[in-house]
């Protein structure tokens, strides 16, 4: 028989719900295919697609960071005597989220809590995620529920604080004068109509963005004695030139950094929790070679990862959540200004805007 440990009562089971990645080469072209179902793209621009993926040897970095994850979630866990369970499913690639439901399931568990590694509200950063749980529970005895959208928690701006700081201090390392460096964050570019539908129940994808980079670069002048000057930039667009995307594009904004006479940068990747496909590519390797062929300085700090504060704050979400289903109303901490994420979001919260009426879990 299932117990349930009372801090996390009535969940008896904890699900990590991530992306998914090519583990080797023959999966890049499969792994695709299930990104992109739908939309008729054919596998030689899959190939064209996947040569970011095989540049690196045709293995994306996330899953190992979500076994990483996920053994810093058990240890902390463990470390305050909670011994339930903590699987872990991905929605494009194996271990699939269905498979990981239906085996929990079969285990007799019944309630389940899902830690999505995804941040920020919007369509694809958070609706889609309870899609993809709407679909992988179908078959299944289980009732699903999810910790609240979490970048304005401080937990997870202290991880970023942290990595700035170090940041500055490896470019000062090199001789960088960081008093005058700008700070850059940085997260994926979303379609202007997602962002928009965004906004109909939140304070929006690029609203919430702007607080959690305000309050970095708030906390890091603060520890520094410097008033660093931040923007918000973008990265990995894809969709045709016709569809507006948000902007600037990260490459173009360190060419407007260094006319504006900025003479290095520091980019802090906000928008993920750890450093897969479009950190490692579009960061580390096009926004570098950018930034050395204009001359800038340029370090890019690191993602949340298993930072101790972060994974701390994972592990409070999901008390909070547990306590606020037993029917208490318990401390939601969040950084000065900014927005509390929902346990149950807006049924037009973040809307599907192929498909209206696609059904979601964790809505009203």
């Amino acid at each position: 028989m299932v117990t349930t440990t009372p801090e996390l009562d009535p969940y008896d089971a904890l699900v990590l719900v991530s992306f998914g990645g090519p583990e080797k080469p023959e999966d890049v072209v499969p792994f695709l295919r299930n990104v992109t179902r739908g939309r008729g793209i054919p596998d030689e621009r899959l190939e064209e697609v996947g040569e970011h993926y095989y540049s690196f040897g045709g293995k994306s970095p996330i899953n190992d960071q979500c076994r990483a994850l996920l053994a810093a979630l058990r240890s902390e866990l463990d470390r305050r005597g909670i011994d339930t369970p903590i699987g872990w499913g991905n929605r494009n690639w194996e271990p699939y989220l269905t498979d990981t439901l239906t085996s929990l399931d079969r285990a007799g568990h019944r309630r389940v809590l899902a830690i999505t590694t995804s941040a920020y509200p919007s369509y694809s950063s958070c609706r889609q995620y309870r899609e993809n749980l709407y679909d992988a529970a179908q078959d299944t005895a289980l009732q699903v529920d999810r910790i609240r959208q979490y970048a304005t928690h401080p937990g997870f701006v202290t991880a970023s604080v942290d990595a700035t700081n170090a940041a500055l201090d490896q470019l000062r390392a090199a001789g960088a004068d960081v008093d005058g460096t700008r700070l850059i964050f940085v997260t994926h570019s979303i379609p202007t109509a997602m962002e928009d539908a965004s906004r109909q129940a939140t304070r929006g994808y690029v609203g919430w963005h702007r607080a959690v980079a305000d309050e970095v670069a708030r906390q890091v002048s603060a520890e520094r004695g410097t008033d660093y000057r931040w923007d918000l930039a973008y990265c990995s667009r894809s969709g045709p030139p016709t569809q507006p995307w948000l902007e600037p594009d990260v490459n173009d904004h360190l060419a407007a950094c260094r006319d504006d006479g900025v003479a290095s940068v520091v980019l802090v990747p906000i928008g993920f929790i750890s450093d897969h496909m479009e950190v490692i590519y579009d960061l580390d390797t096009e926004a570098a070679a950018t930034a050395e062929k204009l001359g800038l300085g340029f370090v890019r700090a690191a993602t949340a990862g298993t930072h101790p504060a972060f994974v701390g704050a994972l592990v409070d979400l999901a008390l909070e959540r547990a306590a606020a289903a037993r029917g208490e109303t318990p401390q939601r901490p969040v950084i000065p200004g900014a927005e509390v994420g929902a346990d149950v979001c807006a049924a037009d919260c973040c809307l599907n805007l192929r498909q209206p009426d696609r059904p979601a879990l964790c809505q009203r």
